[in-house]
């Protein structure tokens, strides 16, 4: 008796449940659309893979496939497909014309001469699947590989800096130059006159940061008047060099067009 009600109980087990109202039996006007248990092969990637895919879930050697059993698989995946479907199955179509011709080839008898070697027609199919493998073992280690958008973001700062213009550094051969240059034009406006002067190099290093006070930068030419005598020039050259040792001036040349320029170091810092 206790037998009884236990197939009693099991039988009003409802079937389902449709907006919380228990079902007990299918609806016999139930329609189910023609779709509804439709497969697609889309989710593997080609022929290739649905191939790879067979091998490995059956436990097959890549290296010697039994081509009765996976050609039967691979039909049995294939046949799925809907008519409407055919465009999506045509390279897949494909590969199961390849197989019936490995799986026939294997069943004829293939007589070898002296000089021919013995051929597996499944040789080229391993080698494409092998390849297969490798590339898409090494596309998935690709795909493991921290990606910029999935994986972290990138994030951008801009900071608005204006850097110092670095002008080069002036050789000696080029400041011998402008010195002959300049000791050249004070020879040019000597005078005959002799007389004795008494030029203080302290005196006209105070004058040169005179000139250079409130100006960024002045040509190294222009520090010596056209009119001066060669003793000016010469303590005027010696003022400049004392006023650069001192770190008080600093010269510095262009790059394209090779004038040399003179400025204080309080107006090079506060640039």
């Amino acid at each position: 008796m206790n037998d009884n009600s236990v197939i009693e109980t099991n039988e009003t087990q409802p079937i389902a449940r449709i907006c919380g109202e228990p079902l007990l039996e299918i609806p016999q006007d139930l329609y189910i659309p023609p779709d509804a248990l439709e497969v697609f092969l889309d989710t593997f990637q080609g022929p290739l893979d649905l191939l790879l895919y067979l091998i490995r879930k059956h436990n097959l050697n890549i290296l010697d496939i039994p081509m009765a059993e996976l050609t039967q698989q691979y039909m049995t995946y294939v046949e799925m497909m809907r008519v409407d479907q055919l465009e999506l199955a045509a390279e897949y179509l494909l590969m199961t014309a390849l197989l019936i011709e490995i799986k026939s080839r294997m069943l004829l008898p293939n007589p070898k001469t002296e000089t021919e070697e013995e051929h597996d027609p499944r040789a080229e199919l391993v080698r494409r699947l092998l390849e297969y493998e490798q590339m898409k073992h090494a596309a998935t280690r690709i795909n493991e590989l921290p990606q910029a958008g999935r994986d972290f973001s990138v994030i951008q700062i801009w900071v608005e800096q204006q850097a110092a213009v670095q002008l080069p550094n002036i050789g000696m051969d080029d400041l011998r130059n402008a010195w002959m240059a300049i000791l050249t034009r004070a020879k040019i406006n000597r005078h005959h006159q002799i007389k004795r002067e008494t030029l203080s190099v302290r005196a006209y290093m105070s004058q040169v940061l005179r000139d250079l006070r409130g100006r960024d930068q002045v040509e190294f030419y222009d520090l010596f008047a056209p009119a001066a005598t060669v003793a000016e020039v010469v303590v005027t050259f010696l003022a400049v060099l004392e006023l650069v040792k001192e770190l008080l001036l600093e010269i510095s040349q262009s790059l394209d067009s090779g004038i040399i320029y003179v400025r204080s170091i309080d107006a090079a810092q506060s640039a």
